[in-house]
């Protein structure tokens, strides 16, 4: 630990990010070392926690998602045992939606979404004691820098693309955006962009990506919360990548409502080499689409569905399956739109577990007064959700029996575990279920990332 006036040695930890080298890790690294920094890198997914770590006089924890930060909070309580002398910090998106809970940790500083610069200046001894402004409100515009992973697990120690052939690719991951113009009510983002949203310079991304190659990359997982946000800057951005690494493959996550209104552009995803799209469809329901504002309907969907299908780019469609509104039948009908649209190989049995998470400061919470239909609970501090019981207690029910049927099966073909989750929810249905017949023979299996959790 240095003597001097502001930290020098800063260590920079994730829990968990997809089975992804952290990106949340490797941005920040970057700029800490421009301006002088000694940075410790430590990804508690793959590496246990370091010495160093705790002889550092900033030690920083990446919080992007419920799942990083539920991991993180008995971490954040070892590392205040037994680091008492270093100053904690937690950054991204969920550090700014759990900045209560993360204070009565110890926590001192609590950073949203941009938060790079105020890193820096954390490290070099300008930083106060209150919430740094980059948790909420006007997100600020850095200039950004190459991400650095020196010091990370190689990208081989990480998840792989399983392609249809039976090759694994080495997967790598970068950002082009950040922020979305969306506000999907359910969204974490939205509390803390607020429909704001940042471009990165294509120069920034293509050499990270050549980096990534040259570390052995054969595939690229773009983050952003949806590719398409920047319509002009991706089409540019996907061919110059392409021309550069012709054999180089991708995927993008992009909304059905961006889907349909570019659907000119698709044959350039297509032909420059990206391999699937993944889009938060959620549900198939009129009126929960409506509620969680997302923009599109059942009829949008099923058109993006036969528009990919028509240009040969696989969708990867995703849901949140058990919602306050769901019922029986509504969740049966998932099942059977999934299989008469022959989407079986397409989604991933976890999609089909997924429970509608209310967070701190989410904008669901605007519905309990008129419209939310389920008993909800206040927050849980340590399981950072509003938790809630649906009206109808054989929703939950088979919401958990879905989810311990996939957990126990993970490396199960999807065409199986489709089958057992669709008699598990006929069975539950009593005699409004119906045995399933499928609408056509097993089609062969799509590129996928071999890490199922997405939540």
């Amino acid at each position: 630990m240095s003597q001097g006036n502001g930290p020098t040695r800063v260590s920079l930890v994730a829990t968990y990010e997809l089975g992804r080298q952290p990106f949340g890790i490797a941005s920040p690294a970057a700029w800490l070392k421009e301006a002088g920094v000694e940075v410790i890198t430590n990804d508690l997914s793959r590496q246990e926690l370091r010495p160093e770590v705790l002889n550092s006089d900033l030690i920083a924890f990446h919080l992007p998602m419920h799942t990083a930060t539920r991991l993180a909070l008995p971490v954040i309580r070892r590392v205040r045992a037994l680091a008492p002398r270093a100053r904690l910090c937690a950054y991204g998106l969920y550090a700014g939606l759990n900045a209560a809970v993360l204070r009565d940790l110890g926590v001192e500083y609590v950073l949203g979404g941009e938060f790079e610069g105020e890193l820096v200046k954390l490290a070099c001894g300008h930083g106060g004691r209150k919430t740094a402004s980059s948790a909420e409100g006007i997100q600020p515009r850095l200039r950004f820098r190459v991400p650095d992973r020196t010091g990370l697990p190689g990208l081989e120690k990480y998840a792989s693309l399983q392609m249809p052939c039976g090759d694994r690719r080495v997967v790598g991951y970068t950002e082009a955006s950040r922020g979305c113009k969306h506000r999907c009510r359910h969204c974490p983002i939205v509390p803390i962009y607020d429909g704001q949203f940042r471009v990165v310079p294509r120069e920034v991304v293509i050499a990270d990506i050549r980096s990534q190659v040259e570390a052995g990359a054969q595939h690229i997982t773009f983050g952003d919360p949806d590719f398409f946000n920047g319509i002009g800057h991706a089409i540019n951005l996907v061919r110059e990548v392409n021309e550069e690494f012709p054999e180089l493959t991708y995927d993008v996550t992009i909304k059905v409502e961006h889907l349909r209104r570019y659907e000119d552009k698709l044959n350039i995803l297509r032909d420059t080499g990206c391999v699937f799209v993944v889009s938060a469809v959620e549900s198939i329901d009129d009126d929960v689409l409506m509620k969680l504002e997302k923009g599109h309907t059942e009829a949008d969907f099923e058109q993006v569905v036969s528009l990919c299908r028509e240009i040969g780019l696989t969708l990867s469609p995703t849901f949140i399956p058990f919602t306050p509104w769901t019922t029986l039948r509504d969740y049966f009908e998932l099942l059977q739109t999934i299989d008469r649209l022959e989407l079986v190989e397409q989604v991933s049995p976890v999609q089909l577990t997924l429970r509608l998470l209310i967070p701190e400061r989410s904008q669901l919470l605007d519905l309990i007064a008129n419209d939310f239909g389920a008993w909800l609970s206040p927050f849980d501090r340590e399981r950072l959700v509003y938790p809630w019981r649906h009206l109808d207690a054989r929703v939950d029910r088979l919401q958990e029996g879905v989810t311990e049927l996939v957990g126990k099966q993970l490396n199960i073909a999807r065409t199986q575990m489709f089958e057992q989750i669709w008699k598990l929810a006929a069975c539950e249905l009593g005699e409004f279920g119906q045995p399933r017949t499928p609408v056509t023979p097993s089609r062969a299996t799509v590129a996928y990332l071999n890490e199922p959790w997405y939540c």
